[in-house]
């Protein structure tokens, strides 16, 4: 698979394949290709040479709706849209009740700050606006509705772009069992800068310019001193130093 920025391939004959169910972790320096290819997935921009394939059907020949119906993602920008707060969270499940939009939102540990808003309009909790216009919230309340939004769509395939990097450490501690719960039966595809969130996934995938250039398990990649044993020594606090990712 052969993916493009600036008319500069990113990825060199990348073949990567993840069994359904499996937790991957992806990690690499700044411009070894994660994001892109998450982008890929999603269909944001089409591969030029190459293919991808989910449950082997090419996903170029279905609708990114259809497509993007089987995936969750949680990133760590994250935009909502201007509407409610229930609203945003429905958007990824809805036909769901409110007791179900409730339970998302507890989980996320995200509605005992909802029950709190007031806007302009006199609206308060799920009912208050967001979004440009709205009741500014805090990056990590922006993320908490997001994984509140993914828990209630509970799609198959789930994609993790530094999920929970908003959050304080206590929220996160709270967040990271619902998630460990969310991640059960899904495939998922975990980007971290901190390792320490991804190294008791299934496989990590070490990528370089474009290429795997290593795979396996925390320990694995730990006692073989390559690049993963380098990042995992040289991070401080648990991050990569890294910039603009492609």
């Amino acid at each position: 698979m052969s993916g493009y920025n600036d008319q500069k391939p990113v990825f060199n004959a990348l073949d990567l394949h993840i069994k359904a169910g499996e937790k991957v972790g992806i990690v690499g320096r700044s411009g070894s290709g994660k994001s892109t290819l998450v982008n890929l997935l999603l269909r944001f921009y089409d591969i030029q040479s190459g293919k991808i394939e989910i449950d082997g059907q090419a996903i170029d020949q279905v609708t990114q709706q259809s497509l993007r119906q089987q995936i969750g993602m949680i990133t760590q920008d994250t935009s909502l849209l201007h509407r409610s707060i229930r609203d945003n969270i429905l958007y990824g499940n809805p036909n769901a009740n409110e007791q179900a939009l409730m339970d998302a939102s507890r989980q996320a540990e995200a509605h005992d700050f909802i029950d709190l808003l007031q806007d302009e309009s006199g609206n308060s909790g799920y009912d208050v606006q967001v979004g440009e216009r709205g009741v500014k919230l805090s990056g990590g309340q922006r993320q908490r509705i997001a994984i509140a939004r993914v828990l209630l769509k509970n799609a198959p395939i789930l994609i993790m772009d530094e999920a929970t990097s908003a959050l304080d450490s206590e929220v996160e501690a709270a967040i990271q069992d619902n998630l460990q719960r969310l991640m059960e039966g899904k495939t998922v595809i975990a980007i971290a800068h901190r390792l320490s969130t991804i190294a008791a996934m299934d496989r990590l995938i070490v990528m370089d310019q474009g290429k795997i250039v290593e795979q396996g398990s925390h320990q694995e990649l730990l006692a073989r001193q390559g690049i993963y044993a380098q990042l995992w020594d040289h991070q401080t606090g648990g991050f990569i130093g890294e910039t603009t990712e492609p």
